[in-house]
C-alpha cells in the first residue's frame, strides 16, 4: 500500500545503497565498449562550507544532462570535486585554531600551519559529498578530488606554463585590492563597498621657492567673486598618509584659477623640513573644477583613479605600505631617497618599476606605523607647522579645516578589515585574448542564451574585461 506522504529517510537511503551496490555510476562499468563519452566536471563548490540553494539547481541540472546520456548508451563520467578556497578556508582554519586556544598562523609557520589545514580539510570534506549524495547527484564517486591533489597541482603548473610561453599570463607591477589581513590581493567581488563617517582634511603645498601668483575665482558670468595673493595650492584628502607617497598634484586644463602655476613645483607639507619632497602640477581630464579645491593630489601607488592619471602622465608610482598596510622599513635613509624622487622629477624620465619601487618615502619617524597611527601623527605635525588650511570657528578663531562627511571605504568581505589599493608584483591573465573565442561561440551561434536578451549582458562584461589578477 502507497503512503499518504513521501518518507525520503526511508526510501532515498534504500535507493543510494542499491545503486552503490551495483556500480552504477563508475565511467565505464556500464557502457558497450567502444560508446561514444560525455563528460561533465563539477565546478568544484568550495571544501570550506556546504552546499546551497544555488548548487541544488546547478547540480540537477548537471544530473538530468548525465542521466538523460547515460540511458543513451553513452559512456558517462561525472566528475566531483571541490576547490580549495584559499582565503576562506584560512579563516576557518585560523578561528578553529583560537577557539582551542593553539597557536596562530604566524606562531606556527607557514609549514605546521597547512598541516593543520590538510587535517581540516580531511574532517570537513566529507559534507559536501555527503549532501550531493542525499540529493541522488550520480556522480562517478571513486573518482573524488581535489584541487590541491598532487595530480590537480601538476595540472595547474602546466596550464600555467602554457600560457605563460603563449604570453596570455605575464607578470607585472599593478595596483590591486589588498587585505592586510590575510595579506593577499582580492577580486574586485571580495571587496564591499560601504558607507562610513570619515574626515576631509584640506592642506596647503606651498610652491617651490616662496613663489606666489593670485588666485581669482568668478562666477558663472565672469565676475570676480574671490581674489587674493597665495603662495600655495590647496587639496583635500581623506588619507593624509598617503600624502607621502604624492608625484604631482593635477587640475583640470579648463580650470583658470590655476594657470599661473600649471607646470610649476610645489612641496608636500610633510617630513623634514630640509627634505621636502617637490612634485610638479599638472594638467589631467580627472579632476572636478567644482569640488573641493579643483586640485587633486596624485598618489599613484595607492589610489585605483591616481593611478590611471599617473600611467598616463608619467608619474612616479611610490609605494609606501608593507604586506600588513604598515609604513615601509625597508630601502635607503629618507634624505636619499627624498633625493632620488626629486632628481625624478627634475629630470622628468622615470627609472624602472624596480628602481621606483625601491625608493622609500616614508620619513625615519613614521617607518613601522600601522597607517592609522601615521595618519594621526601627519595631521598633526602639518597643523603644528601651520600648513593646514584654516576657517574661522564660533569664537572668531583660524582652526583647520577638515570636513566630518560620509564616505565610502572597501572593506575585504572575510576580513572585514579596509581594503588597501596596493601597488604589487602579480601575475595576470590576459583575459581579454581569452575572452574573444567565446564571444566568437555566443555570436556564431555555437553558445545560445535563453532568453535572447542574456547576449547584451555578456557582450557587455566580456567585451569591458580587464587583466584577471
Amino acid at each position: 500500500m502507497l503512503e499518504k506522504t513521501y518518507d525520503s529517510a526511508a526510501v532515498e537511503p534504500k535507493i543510494a545503497a542499491a545503486w552503490d551496490e551495483a556500480d552504477a555510476f563508475r565511467a565505464g562499468a556500464n557502457a558497450r565498449p567502444g560508446a561514444e563519452t560525455f563528460t561533465i566536471v563539477i565546478p568544484p563548490p568550495n571544501v570550506t562550507g556546504s552546499l546551497h540553494m544555488g548548487h541544488a539547481l546547478n547540480n540537477t541540472l548537471q544530473d538530468i544532462m548525465i542521466r538523460f546520456e547515460r540511458m543513451r548508451g553513452k559512456d558517462v563520467l561525472w566528475q566531483p570535486g571541490m576547490d580549495h578556497a584559499g582565503i576562506a578556508t584560512q579563516m576557518v582554519v585560523e578561528r578553529k585554531l583560537m577557539e582551542s586556544q593553539q597557536p596562530g598562523r604566524r606562531e606556527l609557520g607557514r609549514d605546521a600551519f597547512i598541516d593543520k589545514v590538510w587535517e581540516w580539510k580531511a574532517e570537513s570534506g566529507g559534507l559536501i559529498f555527503n549532501q550531493l549524495k542525499r540529493l541522488g547527484a550520480s556522480c562517478d564517486w571513486s573518482r573524488e578530488r581535489f584541487t590541491m591533489d598532487e595530480g590537480l597541482s601538476k595540472a595547474v603548473l602546466e596550464v600555467f606554463v602554457t600560457l605563460y610561453k603563449q604570453g596570455l599570463i605575464y607578470r607585472g607591477k599593478r595596483l590591486v585590492n589588498w587585505d592586510p589581513h590575510f595579506e593577499t590581493a582580492i577580486s574586485d567581488i571580495e571587496v564591499e563597498n560601504r558607507e562610513v563617517d570619515g574626515h576631509m582634511w584640506h592642506f596647503k603645498y606651498p610652491l617651490a621657492g616662496g613663489e606666489t601668483y593670485t588666485y581669482v575665482e568668478k562666477d558663472s558670468e565672469g565676475n570676480i567673486t574671490f581674489q587674493e595673493e597665495r603662495n600655495y595650492i590647496s587639496i583635500a584628502t581623506t588619507r593624509p598618509e598617503t600624502m607621502l607617497g604624492d608625484g604631482a598634484v593635477a587640475v583640470h586644463p579648463s580650470d583658470e584659477r590655476y594657470a599661473p602655476i600649471v607646470g610649476k613645483l610645489c612641496e608636500i607639507p610633510v617630513g623634514p623640513k630640509e627634505h621636502r619632497r617637490l612634485i610638479p602640477i599638472i594638467t589631467d581630464e580627472y579632476p572636478d573644477p567644482t569640488f573641493g579645491s579643483g586640485a587633486v593630489k596624485i598618489t599613484g601607488a595607492h589610489d585605483f583613479n591616481d593611478h590611471q592619471v599617473a600611467r598616463r602622465n608619467n608619474i612616479p608610482l611610490y609605494r609606501l605600505m608593507d604586506t600588513q598596510a604598515q609604513l615601509r622599513e625597508d630601502g635607503e635613509p629618507y634624505a636619499r631617497c627624498a633625493e632620488l624622487a626629486l632628481e625624478i622629477t627634475r629630470s622628468g624620465e622615470l627609472p624602472s618599476e624596480a628602481e621606483v619601487d625601491a625608493i622609500n618615502l616614508v620619513p625615519e619617524e613614521y617607518r613601522g606605523l600601522d597607517r592609522y597611527e601615521a595618519r594621526k601623527r601627519i595631521v598633526a605635525a602639518i597643523n603644528a607647522e601651520g600648513l593646514a588650511v584654516t576657517v574661522k570657528d564660533a569664537e572668531g578663531n583660524d582652526v583647520p579645516y577638515v570636513e566630518n562627511k560620509k564616505i565610502m571605504q572597501p572593506f575585504g568581505d572575510r576580513s572585514n578589515v579596509v581594503i588597501e589599493p596596493m601597488l604589487t608584483d602579480q601575475w595576470f591573465v590576459d583575459a581579454k585574448t581569452l575572452a574573444e573565442p567565446a564571444m566568437a561561440s555566443v555570436r556564431e551561434g555555437r553558445t545560445n542564451f535563453v532568453p535572447k536578451n542574456w547576449d547584451k549582458t555578456y557582450f557587455e562584461w566580456m567585451e569591458n574585461i580587464q587583466p584577471w589578477c
